[in-house]
């Protein structure tokens, strides 16, 4: 089912998917002529309705970005505690997703993609970015856990973004030894004063302006250029 609203004075079209071949429940927003497509991979506990997924996903529809947020787990998946930190398995489904857009999702074959992780889903996004070096155009992270990427971090070659709070001290330690072994362009943003779901007044706003800076600035440069930047 679609729905159409107006967002930003452009139309933008949200329909509800049911993503083979596990049923996976999505919602996809296109604007009417998008720059380019953010998934979203929620973090342990979560589903694609978070609250704070939900907001930026929308403020970036304002920015010209279709964006698909998606259940990474089925609901008998995520009855087991397990499997919401089975990285691997998260980024399985990221990269499924990812192909099944390509090859016969929603018109969206053409569109640079990005990915937006948060927490746990962060590492699934870093893993998912290693396995499709030549798909995926920019990643950021939000209160992510990107050590739990691994070996898959210096195989990364989508631009990053870390976005940790300020007061997330014992996060903002592993943001900084994943950004040590990420290669370049990245970059490391701290909203001061925030905490890890980062629900101080204008942190998530600071959130988005930073997300949103940097998927303008990479998705809009093509993924053979940032190839080739990194021999």
């Amino acid at each position: 089912m679609s729905q159409h609203t107006i967002v930003n004075s452009q139309l933008v079209t949200s329909s509800d998917l049911m993503i083979p071949p596990l049923g996976l429940a999505g919602t996809l927003n296109m604007p009417k002529s998008p720059a380019g497509l953010i998934v979203f991979a929620h973090g342990s506990g979560s589903s694609r309705l978070s609250p704070r997924n939900m907001t930026v996903a929308q403020a970036l529809n304002h920015r010209g970005f279709a964006t698909l947020l998606f259940d990474l787990l089925t609901p008998g998946e995520e009855a087991n505690p397990a499997n919401v930190f089975d990285i691997s398995l998260l980024a399985d489904r990221l990269v499924g997703v990812v192909q099944w857009l390509d090859r016969e999702g929603p018109s969206v074959a053409d569109l640079p993609v990005g990915l937006f992780g948060a927490s746990t889903g962060a590492a699934a996004a870093l893993v998912a970015a290693a396995r499709l070096p030549d798909r995926i155009s920019a990643v950021v992270s939000r209160g992510g856990r990107p050590d739990l990427a691994g070996d898959a971090i210096p195989m990364v070659r989508a631009p990053t973004l870390l976005i940790v709070g300020g007061a997330d001290v014992r996060v903002i330690k592993l943001n900084k030894e994943a950004l040590a072994l990420l290669r370049p362009p990245k970059k490391i943003e701290i909203v001061a004063r925030a905490t890890h779901l980062f629900p101080e007044p204008g942190a998530m706003e600071a959130v988005i302006e930073h997300a949103a800076k940097w998927f303008e600035q990479h998705l809009a440069t093509p993924r053979h250029l940032h190839a080739g930047q990194r021999p």
